[in-house]
């Protein structure tokens, strides 16, 4: 590889982005599946379990006071580093809090912190999405999108599942203690970490706060954008709804198949696919990353279909899984770098939560219609369906090409 290369993949921009989609990533289990296992070996009982995925709340909320972030600037570190570290601080200090209670004692005070670290966790992400967004150069935001998807599944991997296996050695308390302290670390690249322009804003909270979506909205063909969001990876959506039920109660595998086969398969594929993705979108426009990439991901869902048709079996499974999750890690580099592109500088990090949120109903609210569709049609039937509802959002785009590749090349 050239040195002119190793400049493009590895500057000091798309570096402290990748760290930053680590520090993104490692509060997510430590609210979500983590901390269901501690409350699970403590014997708290299944209702209260079941209360934890209420703690996904401010992720799913978080464009509500994402425009605080581009109005408010911190005394230190400039608006978008400044609001990196300091939620990042705040999700420290959370972290020892939750650490030093007993779930079998303090089952509610643990739901109201860990509550507390959502919050602090989501905020920081509104932060690192903005600050990612107005580092990148046009040409840099698929691999930038790549490095921190890589970053954050490590992050997730890591916290989501060598802290159980910690945990079953050392405890509870000092395992998240270390997942603290790997928070510290993760505070070194937001604070060492290159200087944004920071863009003039309202000098009124709610000016700012209208200003940011009415940009938005009165961007050229944002309906069909906004539309385009939406549909671009609903047909990728609705074949991994039900893929746990699938592979356990469709096919009859094993949990240990599945968790070989579904979990290590699928992380691999995705974090393989979205850095082809970035490496390609520094080489091709971003309309043709999105309408190949988009290709790629209906064409993967027949593999579903074959496995469907054909049962029980462990090699076709893992290469359909293999095969599905890189055309998803494709697509979503491609995805990211538009949004990104659509951002006003003033106003990133309310229009890109914004923009995420649209890019996240169809993953929220086609499980209900994906059991429907099984329990009416079978297996067969459903993936059939998962890729013919890949072509409205290519449609939508083959429409959108002027307005995707002016986006695109905006600065």
């Amino acid at each position: 590889m050239s040195s002119m290369n190793l400049k493009i993949l590895a500057n000091p921009r798309l570096m402290t982005v990748m760290c930053l989609g680590f520090a993104g990533g490692l509060p997510l289990a430590l609210t979500g599946s983590t901390l269901q296992a501690w409350f699970t070996e403590a014997g708290v009982d299944l209702v209260t379990i079941g209360a934890l995925t209420l703690l996904g709340i401010p992720y799913t909320l978080k464009f509500l006071w994402a425009p605080l972030m581009d109005h408010f600037s911190l005394p230190f570190f400039g608006k978008r580093r400044g609001w990196i570290l300091s939620m990042q601080f705040a999700v420290i200090l959370s972290l020892l809090c939750l650490a030093n209670l007993n779930p079998g004692t303090n089952a509610s005070m643990m739901g109201i912190i860990a509550l507390v670290v959502a919050f602090f966790s989501a905020s920081q992400d509104i932060a690192i999405d903005a600050y990612r967004t107005d580092v990148l150069d046009t040409t840099e935001r698929g691999l930038g999108a790549a490095y921190y998807v890589f970053a954050y599944r490590i992050a997730i991997l890591l916290s989501g599942g060598l802290a159980l296996v910690s945990a079953d050695y050392i405890g509870w308390k000092i395992t998240y203690y270390i997942m603290a302290a790997l928070m510290g670390l993760s505070m070194l690249p937001a604070y060492l970490g290159p200087k944004v322009k920071e863009q003039p804003v309202h000098t009124n909270i709610l000016k700012t706060m209208t200003a940011s979506i009415g940009n938005l909205l009165r961007q050229e063909k944002i309906i069909l954008l906004l539309l385009f969001i939406v549909l671009y990876k609903a047909g990728d959506a609705l074949a991994l709804s039900l893929m746990t039920n699938f592979l356990l109660h469709g096919l009859g595998f094993s949990l240990t198949e599945v968790g070989l086969a579904y979990k290590i398969t699928s992380f691999v594929a995705i974090v393989l696919g979205a850095f082809a993705g970035g490496v390609l979108l520094t080489r091709w426009s971003v309309f043709q990353g999105l309408l190949v990439f988009g290709l790629a991901q209906a064409v993967s869902n027949l593999m579903f279909v074959l496995l469907a048709m054909s049962g029980k079996q462990f090699l076709l499974m893992a290469i359909s899984i293999f095969i599905e999750n890189f055309c998803s890690g494709l697509s979503t580099a491609a995805l990211l770098a538009l949004m990104m592109s659509l951002c006003d500088h003033r106003y990133t990090a309310g229009q890109y939560a914004l923009l995420s949120a649209v890019a996240s109903l169809g993953r929220v609210f086609l499980g209900p219609l994906a059991a429907m569709m099984v329990e009416q049609l079978g297996w067969v039937q459903f993936y059939t369906w998962s890729f013919i509802l890949s072509f409205p959002g290519l449609i939508i785009l083959l429409l959108l090409k002027d307005r995707v590749t002016a986006y695109a090349h905006a600065a």
